[in-house]
């Protein structure tokens, strides 16, 4: 032993003695673009990490259209379809061009940023500027998107990119600066929204309300005064839009870190990556037995939407809760979404064919508050008091106030201008054939 003792002190000497002559040469070989440095790797590796991740999120579009298209009747697929392309597209171009610099520019009020067409200097972060764009447009992208579903099988598609535009250019970058842009109101409060309950999802579902409200319900949807069923055309594909959504959410919410090189970035990212698939199991089984046991019948469209209330209602804090807060989150959005559709169907007669309302306003809502209730540092069940909660609770109001608001005005200004709603006979034989002039099945 004393003998391998003694050659590993030699050799620890000689690297010792080798260590000025080796220095320099690297220093030149790094220059010269020979080695790359650690810190540059990291760079590298939390980019292509944040890039996958906007891919993910990506795939969700195509989890949306199939979802909003199986809920909904043969007669509107083609224009539902068309709605998710253009959400996208249009989405794309007006963030880069207006919404970025607007959520995450310069701001010296914290409420919205720098009106800097096409500037993305505005962020600050370790990745690249165009980096973290690609991947905030794919954020911006579900907003619209959520609208676009509530508000389905009778809008005009004129109308359509008329709110969409004004969503992607100001409504969600105005109100996404507060939360995400470091000098924003909120932001400097501590709120806590990693990947969007509140920025995104319950801006969106609280549009989609005011959509559908000044819409008004579908043709048959209230018959002498009672809501009754208009069933969608195809579970199957809705079934696996929710899959779909699903998967993409693990490009949501894990790589919202921003990066996995960084010292913890591997154990916060894993927990995030578990958080969020306990929260959506949760809510589908939840949502499941609830129906079970309330409507007499295992419904499948509801434990599809009990999925995507758990996956809206973690991502808030999916970051600082444990397992079992991940848990009882889903649990809790998953039967309040049935709930709430009931609600806004018997009560508020609200039309909503795809629950959107219920499943990004209302539990997007409660999670950005719950987060305040099971986060393991802050939390009112883990001794932290009610600070957290209170701050994620003016949050939480702050977005369903900004998005009632500004959804009201907009779609009551549409509607007053052009009006919102096809007329009874398009509505009766189809969008498809009258606003695209094509039908998806032939």
């Amino acid at each position: 032993m004393s003998e391998v003792l003694d050659t590993l002190s030699v050799v620890a000497d000689s690297l010792t003695a080798v260590a000025p002559v080796v220095a320099p040469i690297e220093a030149a070989a790094e220059e010269a673009g020979f080695m790359v440095s650690a810190s540059s790797l990291a760079t590298s590796l939390d980019t292509l990490w944040v890039l996958l991740g906007a891919m993910l999120v990506f795939i969700m579009q195509a989890g949306f259209a199939l979802v909003e298209s199986g809920f909904a009747r043969t007669k509107n697929t083609a224009n539902i379809l068309t709605k998710n392309l253009l959400d996208f597209a249009v989405g794309s171009i007006l963030f880069w061009a207006i919404g970025f610099g607007v959520m995450f520019g310069a701001t010296s009020t914290g409420f919205f940023g720098t009106l800097d067409f096409f500037g993305m200097g505005g962020w600050t972060g370790d990745i690249p500027d165009v980096a973290f764009l690609v991947f905030q447009t794919m954020f911006s992208a579900t907003a619209a998107t959520i609208v676009s579903g509530a508000v389905a099988e009778r809008t005009k598609f004129h109308a359509y990119l008329i709110y969409s535009v004004c969503i992607f250019g100001f409504i969600y970058p105005i109100s996404g600066c507060w939360g995400w842009n470091g000098d924003g109101w909120l932001a400097a409060k501590g709120f806590h929204d990693f990947a969007g309950s509140a920025i995104v999802h319950s801006l969106g579902g609280w549009l989609a309300l005011a959509g559908a409200a000044i819409v008004g319900p579908r043709i048959g949807k209230y018959r002498k005064g009672k809501a009754h069923a208009i069933p969608g055309h195809n579970l199957t594909m809705a079934t696996l839009g929710v899959f779909l959504l699903w998967f993409g959410w693990f490009g949501f919410n894990p790589c919202s870190s921003l990066g996995i090189s960084g010292e913890g970035a591997a154990e916060l990212v894993s927990n995030v990556f578990m958080t969020t698939n306990i929260a959506a199991a949760a809510g589908a089984v939840s949502a499941l037995l609830f129906a079970w046991a309330r409507y007499g019948m295992p419904s499948l469209s509801l434990s599809l939407n009990g999925a995507l209330a758990g996956l809206v209602g973690i991502t808030a804090g999916c970051d600082v809760v444990s397992a079992w807060g991940a848990l009882a989150i889903g649990i809790i959005c998953g039967v309040t979404m049935i709930i709430a559709v009931s609600f806004f169907d018997n009560i508020l007669k609200i039309d909503d064919p795809v629950g959107a309302i219920s499943v990004h306003g209302v539990c997007g809502t409660l999670g950005t508050i719950l987060t305040g209730v099971f986060a393991v540092e802050g939390g009112v069940l883990y001794g932290g008091g009610f600070a957290m909660f209170g701050v994620q609770l003016l949050g939480a109001a702050a977005y369903m106030a900004w998005g009632l608001g500004t959804g009201f005005a907009l779609f009551y200004a549409i509607d007053k201008v052009m009006g919102m709603r096809v007329n009874k006979r398009i509505e009766e034989e189809g969008l498809d054939i009258y606003e695209h002039g094509e039908t998806a099945y032939n």
